[in-house]
């Protein structure tokens, strides 16, 4: 191809489950990704295959499948790259194959992805020299071996490029960076290596992956001027059209609501960016501050100037280990004097939890409608007629949790006048799964390819 057309119909778990469909049937896709993993999805992933082995992937791409095989009859070109194997993409591979069975697409070919789970090796990887440390406290990862529940190399591009080789329609993966489902088929259509004479070009499509990876975050979604007349009801999806010399155009199918203008690319381009000049990926490391970009048609900006900044010799590791017990709970907090209210609530509430002789290892309160979801940026000048009054806790003690989350309902008849919100029933007590990242070196990590 002297151009290819790659769309992303899903940003996250639990995004809009009708967009890869409209998007594929709309945007004349070369490659549909569909990106599902965060790293708490991968930790809840982790822990149902740990109860049954079955499961453990993005059951939300079996939704859309389901309802997909009409459109994908219509349209036999187009390829599918996914992350939504998450935990398990052999099992999200077999449940793929009996949808496309019973859609009358027994012939399309899914490859899977894997070699991310390092789990199973994670003691003698430890044994054998590789620390995992922490990267902010560096701490090894030996100080909470006992509590991980998983941990997950973020392979990049290459073994989506294999699997394309292989003839896949289908590429199934675990945990790759969210970028290298782009890299990946623009890659294989271009001839593009993982040498030195190709990081400019991955960079490019480093750059165009990271733009499309949220979905609608792109297209108009959190765009700081976005109103009625983005029509965010109908939010088009972003589609890349690339070029074999890396440059490409971002746009979203015609006749669709949302925006592609300089802003909110640029508002996606510095999403999640800690040094715009090394973006790290397994791929390739990117220098966004050489990007260019130009509006050249209504919700079409052209990006170019794309540069590499080196390659790693390590994979980032995605870990996570149990971490204690929490839970979180509201109450309405009305009428007159409401914010005083409020903080008095919380007062009597963490006194009458002391006086029970329970302690915790943190807490958190806020007054919901006076700013504090983003403490000292918004302001308030006037007194609200009402709040929302939020108390968290965490503990290692589950039963501490569990007495926490009984100290909400007495508020409404021992408490102010205007408290109300209890009708829900006690918050649930949920456990806490923390992140560890680290790197490990890419000698240690094997990625497989398996043509299903």
């Amino acid at each position: 191809m002297n151009r290819v057309r790659i769309g992303n119909g899903c940003g996250f778990w639990g995004d809009n489950l009708d967009a890869p469909i409209r998007l594929a049937a709309t945007g004349k896709l070369d490659y549909l990704t569909l990106e599902y993993l965060a790293e708490l999805t991968m930790s809840i992933l982790a822990v149902q295959k740990a109860k049954d082995p079955n499961v453990g992937y993005a059951t939300d791409f079996i939704d859309v499948l389901s309802r997909f095989t009409t459109t994908l009859n219509l349209l036999p070109k187009l390829k599918i790259v996914t992350n939504a194997g998450g935990m398990n993409p052999h099992a999200c591979a077999a449940a793929a194959r009996e949808i496309l069975t019973k859609g009358g697409l027994p012939e399309k070919a899914i490859a899977v992805v894997s070699g991310d789970d390092i789990m199973p090796q994670l003691d003698e990887l430890i044994a054998t020299g590789h620390e995992l440390k922490h990267l902010d406290s560096g701490d090894p990862l030996s100080t909470i071996r006992s509590k991980v529940v998983s941990a997950n190399v973020y392979l990049g591009a290459k073994p989506i490029v294999d699997a394309l080789k292989l003839g896949a329609d289908i590429v199934i993966t675990g945990r790759v960076a969210d970028a290298s489902l782009t890299v990946g088929p623009a890659a294989f259509e271009f001839g593009w290596g993982f040498e030195p004479s190709d990081l400019d070009r991955l960079a490019a499509a480093t750059v165009a992956g990271h733009l499309i990876e949220c979905g609608a975050q792109a297209t108009g979604g959190l765009w700081i001027n976005a109103d009625d007349s983005t029509r965010l009801g109908n939010v088009g999806y972003p589609i890349a059209d690339m070029a074999v010399d890396g440059t490409f155009n971002i746009m979203k199918p015609p006749s669709t609501g949302g925006a592609v203008n300089i802003e909110t690319i640029s508002e996606q381009l510095l999403y999640e960016v800690a040094d715009p000049a090394k973006y790290y990926t397994p791929d390739v490391v990117a220098d966004f501050t050489t990007v260019r970009l130009k509006e050249t048609d209504p919700d079409v900006v052209a990006v170019s100037g794309s540069k590499a900044n080196g390659i790693t010799d390590t994979y980032k590791v995605s870990i996570a280990y149990r971490d204690g017990y929490m839970a979180a709970g509201t109450l309405v907090i009305a009428g007159p004097h409401a914010v005083e209210k409020a903080r008095e609530s919380a007062a009597i509430f963490l006194e009458r939890l002391r006086r029970a002789g329970f302690t915790f290892a943190a807490s958190h309160v806020e007054i919901l409608g006076t700013g504090a979801t983003v403490p000292g940026v918004l302001k308030f000048d006037h007194e609200p007629p009402e709040v929302v009054l939020r108390i968290a806790m965490r503990d290692p003690i589950r039963a501490s949790i569990e007495r926490f989350t009984k100290e909400f309902a007495p508020l409404v008849t021992a408490g102010f006048p205007g408290t109300t919100g209890y009708t829900t029933g006690r918050p649930p007590v949920r456990e806490v799964f923390a992140y560890w990242p680290a790197l490990i070196a890419k000698s240690a990590v094997t990625p497989s390819v398996t043509l299903i």
